[in-house]
């Protein structure tokens, strides 16, 4: 019935149902608004719902997600999986108060927030928290008109969740997000055709010595312009590369204190179970290699990468810190009734 998945445990997430006297039609119901919320793509219908509970189905990323929301648990608790070593046990056999005390917005943010620790002794996580819950509260009308300009740029593998992490500081921050797939995607595709290669390759020689640079460059070109201007800005891209390079680090760090522009650099941890559920998930055509030789792919990865200037990390191993952004999200958007 796990079918290869260590944890599994589908007669949690009825007992979880039961716990607060829902039927599937409740629940169908409440993950239908839960997706609406978070723009996800859920029929949550009885039959899918019938296959969860039973173990015919292992539920996707986003009814994972949906499901920790309703039922305000994490995966462990919802015995979808094992769980990590920082969180909770497993939900113990008495069933939990049906109603639990409602979390403050500030608290439900400052509780998302305690996902990015220091990566290294110089970086004050504190202080970057600081950063976020200051342009949170002026995105509110609050707090201080004068601020500092920061450059917060997140990285991590494919399927790491750093795209997700990087919409919720911007929805946070109201600081605007540049990916650098959504910027040049149709630059890179048409290059490529046009040098003579697959427009989706993200793999080649071709693609590493003659594209991608220009990628990067368009994107820090991008920050910059609008950093100019006193406008902080979240950049979203892998940045493995980049991360790695000691000059590029320094290059970068010099000229964000020439412009008295705050750097925050982010990297997003992840194991490769979920990079490859993640990247299969979103079936993207520049992805499709990837799939197909995942093992050559993930070969080249060093799990152990970390930026080599002071940087935060965010742990998502098995989607722990998503779910986190998920639950103060959904509570600023005024969810959460159960």
């Amino acid at each position: 019935m796990t079918r290869g998945r260590p944890g599994w445990n589908p007669e949690s997430l009825r007992k979880a149902r039961e716990a607060l006297g829902l039927t599937q039609e409740d629940v169908g119901q409440e993950l239908r608004e839960i997706s609406e919320r978070n723009r996800w793509n859920l029929a949550a219908n009885f039959q899918t719902l019938s296959a969860h509970e039973t173990g015919r189905t292992y539920p996707g990323p986003h009814y994972r997600r949906a499901y920790c929301l309703l039922y305000k648990a994490t995966e462990p608790q919802l015995g979808f999986r094992n769980p990590l070593p920082m969180e909770e046990a497993p939900m113990p056999e008495e069933p939990r108060p049906a109603r639990p005390s409602v979390s403050s917005d500030e608290e439900a943010v400052n509780q998302a927030l305690t996902m990015i620790t220091a990566g290294v002794p110089e970086a004050s996580a504190t202080d970057f928290r600081g950063q976020v819950v200051d342009a949170w509260q002026r995105s509110r009308g609050l707090g201080l008109k004068e601020h500092p300009t920061t450059l917060t740029m997140v990285g991590g593998y494919a399927g790491s969740g750093k795209s997700e992490l990087a919409r919720f500081l911007g929805a946070l921050t109201a600081w605007p997000i540049l990916d650098k797939d959504s910027l040049t995607r149709p630059m890179v595709e048409q290059l490529l055709t046009a040098l003579g290669g697959d427009p989706y390759d993200r793999h080649s020689e071709l693609y590493a010595e003659k594209v991608k640079p220009a990628e990067y460059r368009c994107l820090m070109e991008a920050a910059w312009d609008n950093l100019d201007c006193g406008i902080s800005v979240i950049l979203d891209a892998p940045f493995v590369a980049q991360f790695s390079d000691v000059n590029w680090m320094r290059r970068l760090f010099n000229k964000c204190r020439s412009k008295r522009v705050i750097p925050q650099v982010v990297w997003v941890q992840c194991d490769t179970e979920s990079m490859f559920e993640y990247v299969q998930f979103r079936d993207a055509p520049r992805d499709a290699w990837k799939l197909q030789n995942w093992d050559t792919y993930v070969s080249g990865m060093d799990m152990q990468m970390r930026p080599v200037a002071p940087h935060y990390l965010v742990d998502n191993r098995h989607g722990a810190a998503v779910a986190l952004a998920d639950r103060a999200r959904d509570t600023l958007m005024g969810g959460g009734r159960w």
